[in-house]
């Protein structure tokens, strides 16, 4: 399906304060795993607040195809019947992940470590996306690339190993992604799996291979890293799974609270994880007015409620060691920084260009379709902030990209003229109930 056959172009306007409690949908990351690890278990494992875009159900229609027995039994409450390591079975079909980047590169470290052969594509974006980086680790196991696209892209046809070596893998960038693969491909290694990260990623494949029973350690390494080992062919059991809120969906609730004037919202349950808490640190540097309250613990994840609101927002320098922890928030974030008094200075972003679209460039050229003054330097994105004011009425492409759409969606509630992006069909992927979620707290959309 082309982009320009489906596309729905969607406009945001300036609304009036927005108000009321809100609880987006269950975390992304934490909704791919869910699936998998209850896929590599024996025995059923119940799900509740799962995330049920389209990413994470292409993972899903995935694990049915690998053996899984899946069944959706109320709303975000999901049912899997696992194969356990080692009893997978090889998909009749290719693995179609439409758009998902995270269930693709993770299923690769499925498969890779098991004596089965798989065929992985998806759409039109998902085919620009690099995945050498995952397949080089998984090659080093014993994993074999049959086929592939030019430069290592999908459609891919990977055959996996019955019994993957166990190796010590040092991340060449700070990718959840790369380490998962590895990871979950050495659930089936005879020996310890070893990931040397130089900046820590996201942590939830660790946290949730230890809560299915894997004995997993990890440890600090140099200044900002991990040091993750793996014991390979332990007994997984299946274990009831509560998804907390993704932080990078409240990401767009809490950005509109703090641009549109007046505003005073309450965002329920939102994971606290420091792993991906950049962009709250990153707001509350800027002098976000966000209180934390009643923090408490949701699916082993600590989990909060966030009051937010209007602020009168400042420019600032946010650090590259920092990308790790909030690298799916740069383009909300550049948003935030069109509405701030004086420049924010965004570093180290060269992971953004390989991302659902290359969003280093989509987000300045967003901002200057918005009268807004961002430049790309190197691998930084420089915004000039308009003291509480954005000019708006531009066009945004949104190059098949969810994040891209429903960020320059919150500008258009808070600018001075209306904002439209050229498509709105991909937000499914990630946060299907976006626009009535923002229209209940009293934003307009049309």
């Amino acid at each position: 399906m082309s982009h320009s056959a489906a596309a729905k172009p969607l406009t945001a306007r300036a609304c009036g304060p927005l108000r009321g409690r809100a609880r987006p949908p269950g975390d992304k990351s934490v909704s791919h795993r869910a699936f998998l690890l209850g896929l590599l278990s024996v025995g059923e494992t119940l799900v509740s607040g799962l995330l049920e875009g389209e990413d994470v159900l292409n993972t899903g229609r995935a694990c049915v195809q690998l053996g899984a027995k899946v069944e959706r039994v109320g709303e975000g409450r999901w049912r899997i019947h696992g194969m356990g390591l080692g009893s997978l079975l090889a998909p009749r079909e290719k693995l179609d992940f439409g758009n998902a980047g995270t269930g693709s590169r993770l299923m690769m470290g499925v498969v890779g470590g098991h004596g089965i052969t798989a065929r992985f594509d998806g759409d039109a974006s998902l085919r620009k996306r690099p995945m050498r980086r995952i397949l080089d680790p998984l090659v080093l196991m014993g994993a074999e690339v049959l086929e592939q696209a030019e430069g290592g892209r999908c459609p891919i046809l990977l055959k996996g190993t019955p019994e993957p070596a166990p190796i010590e893998y040092r991340t060449p960038v700070a990718s959840a992604q790369i380490k998962s693969a590895v990871l979950l491909a050495g659930l089936n290694a005879l020996g310890r799996t070893t990931i040397i990260e130089n900046e820590a990623s996201r942590d939830h494949t660790e946290k949730m291979l230890a809560f299915f029973g894997a004995s997993v350690t990890s440890e600090p390494f140099g200044e900002h890293g991990r040091k993750i080992a793996l014991e390979g062919r332990p007994e997984l059991a299946p274990r009831p799974i509560v998804v907390p809120v993704d932080p990078s969906s409240a990401a767009f609730l809490i950005a509109a609270a703090l641009l549109v004037k007046g505003s005073d919202i309450v965002v329920e349950g939102v994971m606290m994880n420091p792993l991906r808490s950049g962009f709250l640190a990153t707001l509350l540097e800027m002098g976000a007015r966000i209180d934390i309250t009643d923090r408490r613990e949701e699916g082993g994840e600590e989990v909060a409620d966030l009051r937010v609101r209007h602020s009168e927002l400042t420019g600032v320098d946010a650090p590259a060691a920092r990308a790790p922890a909030m690298i799916d928030e740069y383009l909300i974030l550049a948003v935030v920084a069109a509405f701030a008094k004086g420049v924010t200075r965004m570093n180290g972003l060269q992971e953004l260009r390989v991302k659902e679209s290359d969003r280093l460039a989509a987000a300045a050229a967003g901002l200057s379709a918005n009268g807004v003054k961002a430049t790309v330097e190197g691998d930084d994105l420089v915004v000039e902030g308009g003291a509480g004011a954005c000019p708006g009425g531009g066009l945004v492409e949104t190059h098949l990209d969810h994040r891209l759409a429903m960020s320059f969606l919150v500008m258009g509630l808070a600018s001075d003229r209306p904002v439209t992006v050229d498509d709105e069909t991909m937000i499914a992927t990630s946060f299907p109930t976006f626009r009535p979620l923002m229209a209940s707290l009293g934003a307009e959309f049309s």
